[in-house]
């Protein structure tokens, strides 16, 4: 952990108070409102010495911190993407930040475009594993052999489970699925979909990889969602662009929130 991530976790403990966090929530493409859901204090990313200062309309860059459902969390409202910098790595002093405040689980949501006729623009589909797509990791530069991070299980068993449940609860569909991580920020090409089909695709997007690297690295316990926004280049007529990410956001965005919700509550 490094020293100035201790820092900022003692400066966050300073304006939100002394209690461990549980959990933290990193928010995708369009799903920023859900930090406004929570009873906490909320923390401007610029107010954070070395946050990622994320330049994505539809994010919202602050940390929220407070009670959800009984569970501490601290929330992401935005995040830093590769294609912002070229930086793999641009989330890990957040995601240290939220290992030094005691959190010991990640919930990362994103948006993505589906490659399965069967998940629709508006559902909503359970990460059971990914595709590193780019190439880049996060870890290139790290210097001790805890760069060697097993990712057999990069999305905790448990918590995938514990999702379902959820889910199952509300009555709302919540299919698995492989995400594929391209590096955007062009979309994709129908010839580079039909690859990552053939490779196993389910959902592909513009991050999410990068920080359950990142936090498998760090110890934390990983689970994602995707909120599916579009079909994938070729194989629909729709219009793909970021705005159009941004307005079907919100319809998975209700979805997704109750089921955050019933995981949450149902942790104690």
């Amino acid at each position: 952990m490094s020293k100035n991530a201790e820092a900022l976790a003692q400066q966050i403990r300073g304006i939100a108070g002394p209690e461990p966090v549980a959990a933290g929530l990193i928010l995708g493409s369009g799903l920023g409102h859900l930090a406004d859901g929570i009873d906490g204090t909320a923390i401007a990313y610029s107010d954070l010495a070395g946050f990622p200062q994320p330049g994505v309309s539809g994010h919202n860059p602050k940390l929220v911190i407070g009670d959800l459902e009984g569970v501490r969390v601290a929330i992401f409202g935005g995040r830093a993407h590769y294609y912002e910098s070229g930086r793999g790595d641009a989330m890990r002093l957040p995601l240290e930040v939220l290992r030094a405040l005691g959190a010991g689980q990640l919930l990362v949501t994103n948006a993505a475009g589906s490659t399965r006729t069967d998940i629709a623009p508006g559902d909503l589909m359970l990460l059971s594993d990914h595709i590193n797509f780019s190439g880049r990791n996060p870890l290139i530069g790290e210097l001790t052999d805890a760069r060697f991070v097993p990712m057999t299980e990069a999305y905790d068993p448990q918590m995938r489970a514990a999702l379902r449940d959820a889910a199952l609860a509300e009555d709302i569909a919540l299919p698995e699925g492989v995400y594929a991580w391209y590096s955007g920020p062009s979309f994709e090409t129908p010839a580079e979909i039909r690859a990552i089909r053939t490779l196993g695709a389910d959902a592909v997007g513009m991050s999410t990889v990068p920080e359950v690297i990142l936090a498998r690295f760090l110890g934390l316990r990983v689970a994602a969602i995707s909120t599916i926004t579009n079909m994938a280049a070729g194989m629909s007529d729709e219009n793909i662009s970021h705005e159009h990410t941004k307005a079907m956001a919100p319809i998975g965005a209700r979805k997704l929130e109750k089921i955050l919700r019933r995981f949450l509550h149902n942790q104690h």
